[in-house]
């Protein structure tokens, strides 16, 4: 079942003012903060501005691609409530967490059902698992039915080029999550119109359920 959504790769002030105040706010809001391979990258300093805007009933993510000691130090002080890490061991994960209090999204990057192996060996260090494509920045898609047949002992996150008008019911069968990014954009831009159908569909869906 649907618990609410996530919509990642926010860049800019407007977008991100549009989210927070809507009348059916994203659970999470992702902001890419050390992987330049990726369009909606965000620098520090520009990070930085953007996160003064007040979350209100959202929480923010820290996107970040195993990431090393300086940008951790970097955005100890910014008001992230979960880091979303990609290729870290169980152990780093382990010090992250404990050095910085932060919430933990742990990302697994599927293409096959041997990807899906080894998951368990995070459960200590995860609250919520996200299974996503191997296409990072491309917004691939990978069989989101491979894990349907699994039972997580935590919540459940999925991407992997999830479209705005997608069947997102059917997605609710398999996680508690569904998190959007490049499905929300128009030109390589976050389209204000998209989130907008995208965010009443959650809610509708969440009232249904």
């Amino acid at each position: 079942m649907i618990k609410g959504s996530k919509i990642c790769g926010v860049s800019d002030q407007n977008t991100l003012k549009f989210i927070v105040n809507h009348l059916y706010p994203p659970k999470f809001v992702g902001f890419i903060c050390n992987y330049p391979k990726s369009p909606r990258y965000v620098g520090f300093k520009k990070l930085e501005k953007l996160l003064n805007i007040n979350k209100n009933k959202s929480l923010y993510v820290a996107v970040l691609v195993k990431p090393d000691q300086k940008i951790l130090e970097k955005i100890k002080n910014l008001p992230f409530d979960y880091y979303q890490l990609y290729d870290c061991t169980p152990g780093q994960i382990s010090s992250i967490k404990k050095k910085y209090n932060k919430k933990i999204i742990t990302a697994f990057t599927v293409k096959d059902k041997s990807d899906l192996e080894g998951y368990k060996n995070f459960n200590d260090v995860s609250d919520i698992y996200l299974f996503d494509s191997k296409g990072y920045e491309k917004s691939e898609k990978f069989d989101h039915s491979l894990i349907k047949e699994i039972k997580f002992s935590k919540k459940l996150m999925i991407a992997g080029n999830i479209k705005y008008n997608d069947d997102l019911e059917n997605y609710g069968k398999i996680a508690d999550f569904i998190d959007l990014s490049g499905g929300l954009e128009t030109s390589g831009l976050k389209d204000q119109s998209k989130i907008e159908i995208f965010l009443n569909k959650v809610k509708q869906i969440k009232n249904e359920t």
